[in-house]
């Protein structure tokens, strides 16, 4: 099996000026599981090249919310050190030649992720091909705006999930500023899509309707990559 991630190069966040990228963990966790199940794993980013992580998602740091020794290692190894300076540019991935993709979040996809219309339109034939397409947090933010082929909402009435509010109330509070120009949880409540939370913040969380699969924050890299994992053994 062949996964292809996608992740976020770092930007200058419009709405507090701080660089901001990916999430450590929403990459490390599900990269360990497809690791440990054989997948071959590309990773690509709009841009191409070096990607960076969110300072807070920073297993060492001070504002770490727990032991993560995977994200550590992830963090530390020469393997996928390399990895994370060079990646594949976006715009150079075929669906046919992967059997699953998974948009990695962080606190850069709001920018990078949400009118992005080559990755909505990549996801959108990943999900027709019926390959495993996954989300995780922010990087949820495009399925308030991926389209299948008919011009229909590819979330129209699915199961689906993301950063919820109660989590960027959290946030927020932490940071003493407002960090997103928008929250996946209001918008979703636009639409005719089946958006869930799960029962507290920041627990792992993760759904699957049929082959579209999604994880609600970066607790739940681990749980997500197995619902991916899940799928692609009985295909």
């Amino acid at each position: 099996m062949k996964i292809v991630f996608v992740v976020s190069n770092q930007v200058k966040s419009e709405t507090t000026g701080y660089p901001i990228g990916f999430w450590l963990s929403e990459l490390a966790q599900p990269y360990q599981v497809f690791t440990e199940a054989g997948y071959d794993i590309t990773i690509a980013s709009p841009n191409g090249g070096k990607i960076v992580f969110d300072g807070w998602s920073d297993p060492e740091s001070m504002n770490a919310r727990e032991l993560d020794l995977v994200s550590t290692g992830f963090k530390h190894h020469p393997k996928t050190i390399a990895l994370m300076e060079n990646t594949i540019k976006l715009d150079e991935i075929k669906s046919q030649n992967f059997d699953g993709i998974f948009v990695v979040g962080g606190l850069g996809p709001m920018q990078t992720f949400y009118n992005n219309e080559n990755l909505q339109k990549l996801f959108a034939q990943f999900y027709e091909a019926g390959k495993a397409s996954a989300t995780i947090c922010h990087g949820s933010c495009i399925l308030l705006k991926t389209k299948l082929s008919n011009g229909k909402l590819l979330a129209e009435g699915k199961k689906w999930t993301g950063f919820c509010n109660a989590e960027e109330d959290i946030v927020d509070k932490g940071a003493g500023k407002k960090m997103q120009p928008f929250r996946i949880e209001d918008e979703a409540k636009k639409l005719n899509t089946k958006y869930v939370t799960g029962t507290s913040p920041y627990k792992s969380f993760a759904v699957a309707d049929a082959n579209l699969i999604s994880g609600q924050q970066g607790s739940s890299g681990k749980e997500t990559a197995e619902l991916v994992v899940k799928f692609l053994t009985k295909q």
